[in-house]
């Protein structure tokens, strides 16, 4: 089967690399999308250990359609009864840029309406009970050639089932895991995030460190799907649970200034199984400080969405580029979606990369050490 994977922008050469360490060399990206082949192992594999893929989805058919009876032929043509029951839910989830078949809602409701025709063909059955199982069929309409996929993740990947309880402006577990690949955060390495709110940084490090499945505790959608191969999937379970480092030892600090904030993330890191590997502390950022000569400091500020919260984002910003100059052996790396960060913060970053974090434009700037 061709497998893609949704990537947020910006992430794309990280989940390559995430790819390539588990084993799939080839990987090219088309719109956003990275793909592999695989069967349901892999699709099982993946949806357990991609860190900062979006989903998993299983492509079944590409073809040109400029017209609505050319989408209903081709999206008919898909032999539907091999994946789905008379019970299975349909629910579509679509998008279309510079095409002719442009309205997205009508669009669904073609391919829809193939699928319920094919199965009621194919099946001899007059009505569709849709009451079971759940299918979400994908399709992407660019330039008048489509994608139709189903997606097997269900929730996306970054819901890995720890962070159950709301704190403001939480950071997404995927793209928290993408930006510590990014950086030179090792194991061996002190991890620190002296702003870490409900802890998703420091957690999402601690998952890295001990090589844990990131969905090793969730469930997915192609797991009740009665087509799906159920022994492949506690195959690849057993090879995740067998990979990880359980003796591995780690110096991950996270603080807050927020008493609350610090009681939410330890509460999070024990769901996710690494509580014992985080030291928490409720104490302010100015006064971080470490015996570790070397280590990586990851930490996403407060932005300020209003005009009279830039005056103490400018502090905060000038405040955390004083506290890191005491680090000179520190690798300091700041998501940040301020605008006049760099000036704040007092230096120029040697690298910035754009991403989005839940739509704000950020820079993720780096600060490496010299040494």
């Amino acid at each position: 089967m061709k497998l893609l994977v949704p990537v947020a922008f910006g992430l794309e050469a990280v989940v390559k690399r995430q790819l390539r360490k588990l084993g799939y060399d080839r990987a090219p990206a088309t719109n956003g999308r990275l793909a592999v082949e695989g069967g349901w192992e892999d699709i099982s594999r993946l949806n357990l250990c991609l860190r900062s893929g979006e989903r998993v989805l299983i492509e079944l058919a590409s073809f040109h359609a400029g017209t609505f009876d050319e989408l209903y032929d081709a999206a008919y043509a898909i032999p539907w009864e091999d994946w789905m029951t008379p019970h299975s839910e349909i629910l579509l989830d679509g998008k279309s840029a510079r095409s002719a078949l442009a309205a997205i809602k009508a669009s669904g409701g073609v391919i829809k309406k193939a699928i319920i025709s094919r199965l009621s063909d194919k099946l001899r059955l007059k009505t569709l009970p849709e009451d079971k199982e759940r299918f979400t069929v994908g399709f992407s309409i660019y330039e008048d050639e489509v994608s139709i996929t189903l997606d097997t993740t269900g929730d996306s990947l970054h819901k890995r089932g720890y962070r159950t309880l709301a704190y403001t402006a939480p950071l997404k577990e995927t793209l928290a895991a993408a930006l510590i690949d990014m950086t030179y955060y090792f194991p061996e390495r002190a991890f620190a995030d002296p702003m870490c709110g409900s802890g998703t940084l420091p957690i999402e490090a601690a998952i890295k460190s001990l090589n844990i499945a990131p969905g090793k505790n969730r469930d997915f959608d192609f797991l009740h799907w009665p087509c799906s191969d159920k022994a492949a999937f506690a195959r690849a379970k057993e090879e995740a649970l067998d990979s990880e480092i359980r003796n591995a030892h780690v110096d991950i600090f996270a603080g807050d200034i927020n008493e609350d904030a610090i009681s939410l993330a330890r509460y999070h890191a024990k769901r996710a199984g690494v509580d014992k590997c985080i030291r928490f502390k409720a104490a302010d950022m100015k006064d971080f400080a470490s015996a570790r000569d070397h280590g990586v400091l990851i930490t996403n500020p407060p932005y300020g969405e209003r005009l009279e919260d830039e005056a103490t984002v400018r502090e905060t910003c000038k405040a955390l580029g004083l506290m890191a100059k005491s680090l000179p052996d520190w690798n300091v790396y700041v998501l940040s979606g301020f605008p006049g960060f760099e000036k704040a913060y007092g230096r120029r970053a040697e690298k910035v990369h754009k991403v989005y974090n839940a739509n704000i434009e950020c820079g993720f700037y780096c600060y490496p050490s010299k040494s």
